[in-house]
């Protein structure tokens, strides 16, 4: 197999989007190997995140569950990857990227080979914490190997092409899920990482160097367990209500107590001398408003991949590679809508562009209470594709707003407080749906398949309130921001 080269690429210029990795000059084989192996995890880390949306019916059934009751499988894998993103780097930095990235790709792989083999939804749960351990290191690690062994100029290209995976895998990871739903089972969902993982580690061996930094601090492991008690806290309140089979005392409970520990953080990270994530960052406004406004509206963003899939098995009748094919075109739409956010950022600024848009989001997500099996297939395609693209031009607008007016200082600690909210709104978007769909089920006594759909319509379009709620977070930016200061890391874009 010929490797591509980016000798075409110009020093001075932006790569292109899809950008072939650095040439493999001789002795740089490994070089080339390595952009390869760390763009595959990063692929699986992504892929993993949604390719089980469109096998819950299926898993639910072969499980003795109900279908409405598998927002868990969802909420472990992502909870686990936000719980793990911050001490990723550390541990890297500490015992060395081929020792973590090595132990990172066979814990991904083991938990896969778990889950293919889990027989109770309790298993299923507990072998997904597994499997996030070992994805939520794959991209810190693989990113930081490549930027301590690529020279400067090198960097944009190098990881362009490690991003490009990663930013393809969520949107295939439906389609790709229901078929193989259909011509084999949902255990193959998880199967298939099982070689990629032995090929992947045979690789890390060989080609990832071993590189750490002698000057690593100490790592606060109380504001790490601070934040990690509360994002847990609230997670296992809101599933609760989800189940029904927790008692509200002890909702409250697990509320306060996830109250208490962010509350704790925040006094304690005044005082601590290296915090795991500075308050200084909250001064900067573009980023506090950014990241605010991050939580909250992809909670509707995290809900969404969960609830269409859902809806369409559940309640309309299809099966699962139909409801896989059914979004493709959000992920279409995302990927052209992307061309046309920067220019209308840069004509009418940040603040116009998310006020607007937040709102259109969640106007698109409650008008999903107006599908049902009388409504065409190329109306649910337009409606879909309308959705996908509005929703791609958020996340894009809301990433660049957060890391824009980072400095070299606070990048490396704002990007990864930035990538923890990420996973924690979508593990509380999955965990917040499924609350709601148990509650209105709950409500309306749903009993049979076609009488869900009411339950599914109540559930988007609360979920469409609490996004256009949001628009609120950044109608505080000033007007005249209009354009990023930073160039980001590729693999922030998602």
């Amino acid at each position: 197999m010929a490797f591509p080269t980016m000798s075409a690429v110009p020093r001075h210029h932006p790569a292109p989007m899809f950008q072939r990795p650095p040439a493999a000059a001789p002795g740089e084989k490994n070089l080339t190997v390595m952009l390869w192996l760390v763009a595959t995890g990063f692929f699986m880390q992504t892929l993993d995140s949604t390719i089980v949306n469109t096998a819950l019916p299926s898993m639910a059934a072969s499980l003795g569950e109900s279908p409405l009751r598998m927002q868990s499988v969802v909420i472990a894998y992502s909870l686990t990857m936000a719980v793990m993103i911050p001490v990723s780097g550390w541990l890297a930095d500490t015992f060395g990227t081929r020792r973590v990235f090595f132990s990172a790709i066979l814990v991904f792989s083991l938990g896969s080979l778990l889950c293919a083999n889990a027989h109770t939804l309790t298993q299923l749960v507990a072998f997904r914490v597994v499997q996030g351990v070992g994805g939520a290191m794959l991209l810190p690690v693989g990113r930081l190997a490549v930027l301590r062994t690529f020279p400067a100029e090198r960097y944009l290209p190098a990881l362009s092409f490690v991003a490009i995976p990663g930013l393809i895998g969520p949107l295939i990871g439906p389609t790709l899920g229901g078929w193989l739903v259909k011509i084999a089972s949902w255990h193959w969902i998880f199967l298939i990482n099982v070689p990629v993982g032995v090929a992947g580690c045979i690789a890390t061996f060989y080609s990832m160097p071993d590189s750490r930094n002698p000057a690593v601090g100490r790592f606060d492991l109380k504001g790490y367990l601070l934040l990690t008690i509360g994002m847990v806290a609230i997670s296992l309140s809101l599933d609760g209500l989800a189940d029904l089979g927790m008692q509200h005392a002890a909702v409250l409970v697990l509320l306060i107590l996830s109250l208490a520990c962010f509350v704790a953080y925040g006094l304690y990270a005044v005082r601590a001398p290296q915090p795991i994530f500075s308050l200084e960052l909250f001064r900067i406004h573009t980023f506090s408003v950014g990241l605010l406004g991050n939580l909250f509206a992809r909670i509707g963003s995290g809900a969404m991949p969960y609830l269409i899939p859902l809806l369409l098995q559940v309640s309309l009748g299809y099966s699962a590679f139909e409801a896989g094919l059914m979004m493709l075109p959000v992920a279409a739409a995302g990927m052209f809508s992307k061309r046309i956010i920067t220019r209308l950022i840069t004509r009418h600024g940040y603040r116009k562009v998310l006020l607007a848009n937040t709102i259109m989001v969640g106007v698109m997500m409650a008008s999903f209470a107006l599908m049902r099996d009388t409504v065409p297939v190329w109306v649910k395609v337009v409606h879909l594709a309308l959705f996908g693209g509005f929703n791609s031009m958020q996340f894009t607008a809301m990433n660049t707003l957060t890391l824009k007016d980072l400095g070299t200082g606070g990048a490396s600690s704002g990007n990864s407080l930035f990538s923890l909210v990420q996973m924690l709104s979508m593990s509380l978007g999955v965990t917040v749906a499924g609350a709601l769909l148990a509650t209105f089920t709950g409500m309306l006594r749903t009993v049979t398949p076609s009488n869900t759909l009411p339950a599914f319509h109540a559930t988007f379009i609360c979920v469409g309130i609490i996004t256009a709620a949001s628009a609120w977070i950044f109608a505080q930016l000033a007007p005249e921001i209009r354009s990023t200061a930073r160039k980001t890391d590729p693999s922030e874009r998602a």
